[in-house]
């Protein structure tokens, strides 16, 4: 078991699953974009507990880490809070906003696993930053996950005063930081965890490379969907293939386990070779699943799983 923490930060949020029986670029006029208005009839609906800080949270618990968890909740968050507060997760750093709901997210995804996302901020655009003063000494690793912008710098800045390495996750608030504001967070933080959509957006942004971003951060990783991951360091890339998955049901929570894992190998001391195959066998048990919580994880069978995909066992822990 974990004898240092980890701080995570990032939304919690219900998420309402849609499945598309065919591709959404079907549907999609490229002559008519100006007056595009399209409506698409999806026959599988589910409400799941999700968000990014509450994935990475509970799926790091599941592995036996300890996570620290900063987020925020509205009137509606009772139910979400016994959830976590019933894994051993503890809630005392999650502010309960009156008058607010909690952050929902509505993903659409279609046959091609592509995606269409709305997301209500809620009580997440409403939350503070707590005082985390009798933890800092405790904690080993920090991650800054896709939550109110503000606040994601706000996690970052004192993880910076405070000499806390810390990873910065700009995923789906990409858009919400400028490039003055994008470019503090990166220089501010130790490592950077993008996927490759969102890599060629911050290096057109920022006219940045690979090797300016490793020239000043620990090591950057790069996720690929299908294709694996890559994790670059000062002294050497990793490219790290996919782990397969008995089948995909739902892809979405995939990222957020990934990361779940990474924390994990990283606070375990692992080379980042095994931290990433950890992160990927994490990420292939996500997507056999509805919802982004991990239902069961069953240990062994994670381990078998890795040591089949990449012909070695992961570190014993």
């Amino acid at each position: 078991m974990a004898t240092t923490k980890l701080l995570i930060t990032g939304s919690i949020a219900y998420d309402l699953l849609l499945n598309y029986d065919g591709s959404f670029t079907d549907g999609i006029d490229p002559s008519s974009l100006d007056s595009m208005s399209l409506a698409f009839v999806t026959p599988h609906f589910e409400r799941h507990y999700g968000g990014t800080g509450s994935n990475i949270a509970y799926n790091l618990q599941l592995l036996g880490g300890d996570p620290i968890l900063v987020s925020s909740v509205g009137d509606d968050g009772d139910e979400y809070l016994s959830l976590l507060s019933n894994k051993g997760i503890d809630v005392s750093y999650i502010d309960r906003v009156t008058g607010k709901m909690t952050a929902t997210a509505i993903l659409a995804t279609d046959t091609s696993e592509r995606h269409i996302i709305f997301f209500h901020p809620g009580a997440d655009a409403a939350g503070k930053w707590p005082d985390l003063s009798s933890q800092k000494e405790d904690i080993s690793y920090a991650i800054v996950s896709p939550r109110d912008a503000s606040l994601m710098m706000k996690a970052i800045d004192w993880c910076c005063e405070n000499e806390i390495p810390v990873i910065f996750d700009p995923g789906q608030q990409l858009l919400s930081f400028g490039d003055d504001e994008l470019k503090r967070g990166i220089d501010n933080c130790n490592a950077l965890i993008v996927n490759s959509y969102e890599w060629n957006s911050i290096a057109d942004r920022l006219n940045t490379s690979e090797q300016d971003i490793i020239d000043q951060l620990d090591f950057l990783v790069i996720t690929m969907g299908e294709d694996g991951l890559r994790i670059i360091t000062k002294e050497e890339e990793i490219k790290i293939p996919a782990c397969k998955a008995g089948s995909v049901i739902n892809p979405t929570g995939a990222g957020d386990a990934l990361r779940s894992g990474l924390l994990f190998g990283l606070d375990s001391g692992w080379s980042f070779k095994d931290i990433g195959r950890l992160g990927a066998a994490m990420g292939s048990f996500a997507v056999e699943q509805r919802g982004t919580l991990l239902k069961n994880l069953d240990i062994d069978a994670l381990k078998s799983r890795a040591k089949s995909a990449y012909g070695e066992e992961l570190p014993k822990w």
